[in-house]
């Protein structure tokens, strides 16, 4: 299909149902994200190999439901085949997270901050995805975490994708974070950190983590990010998260509460407050957020 920047999303109610949304999401987000949809298409289309859009945002800021938006549109409007990647479900396992704790650190038995994924893992799948290519009889699997047990699902559980892919939406709250100088780790950015890490181990280890994140960042051909207006939302954000996640899955191990959610977050807080004041310049297109998780501006670079 040529490319139309003036062309109309029609949802239906299943897509609005499925994500929980409002019926007013689309009407305030499309305006804003179909220009982002036609570069990215635009890019892609005649180009054999596979188009990486990395797509970065605090917790509960709406990658989620950004990316599946975006992967609809493109395959509702360009014919493209678009599958969306989450960075969290590329967790360790929560027995690997647990000798982790063991054997080096015990905040690192919580899911989220650089180290505890599966790095090894992601990287062959994105090869096999990008470079390898799918096909029917050589499917790639890709891993599905479960927040509501906090662990990794078995295998015969992944997704398995059977055909190339032409764009790829890889969302996730640390994608394109750089490591910290050293300097930078001396003092704690938070109580967790000024108790739970009061002579920065942990820190400097998550810190020396994301090298091993960074080439497949490199990879990335087109970069969006979800900026909220401060780091004070994350935690509201992430709370209504986890209802949603409530209400989806019932009770589980996995569900937090409000108080947990608090700790949770601040474990983010390092990295998210570095990726808010480095990210922006590096980014192709920023999208601005209210304290409702509402696009209100954008910048392109």
């Amino acid at each position: 299909m040529p490319i139309n920047s003036g062309f109309h999303v029609i949802w239906t109610d299943e897509f609005l149902a499925e994500h929980q949304l409002p019926s007013h999401y689309l009407t305030i987000a499309q305006p804003w994200l179909v220009p982002v949809i036609d570069q990215i298409a635009s890019q892609q289309q005649g180009q054999p190999r596979t188009l990486l859009v990395g797509l970065n945002g605090c917790q509960g800021s709406g990658k989620s439901t950004l990316a599946a938006l975006m992967v609809e549109m493109l395959k509702r409007h360009y014919g493209l085949t678009a599958l969306a990647v989450s960075l969290d479900d590329f967790y360790l396992t929560k027995a690997e997270r647990l000798r982790l704790a063991e054997q080096v650190h015990p905040l690192l038995a919580t899911r989220g901050v650089p180290g505890t994924h599966d790095v090894a893992l992601m990287a062959k799948v994105m090869s096999d995805l990008m470079d390898q290519k799918p096909l029917p009889d050589r499917p790639v699997l890709v891993p599905e975490f479960d927040k509501s047990t906090d662990d990794r699902r078995s295998e015969e559980r992944w997704p398995r994708i059977t055909e190339p892919v032409s764009v790829i939406i890889w969302e996730g709250w640390c994608l394109g974070v750089p490591p910290q100088e050293e300097s930078a780790l001396i003092a704690p950015c938070n109580r967790l950190e000024d108790i739970d890490d009061r002579d920065g181990f942990w820190r400097r280890y998550v810190n020396r983590q994301l090298h091993e994140y960074q080439p497949l960042f490199r990879r990335v051909d087109y970069w969006l990010m979800l900026k909220p207006p401060s780091f004070a939302c994350v935690s509201r954000w992430r709370g209504e998260q986890e209802t949603k996640l409530a209400q989806r899955c019932g009770e589980g191990p996995g569900i937090m509460t409000p108080t947990e959610v608090n700790h949770f977050v601040q474990l983010y807080e390092r990295l998210t407050q570095w990726a808010l004041h480095i990210l922006p310049p590096r980014m192709n297109t920023v999208f601005e957020l209210d304290a409702h998780r509402r696009i209100v501006a954008s910048s392109r670079h």
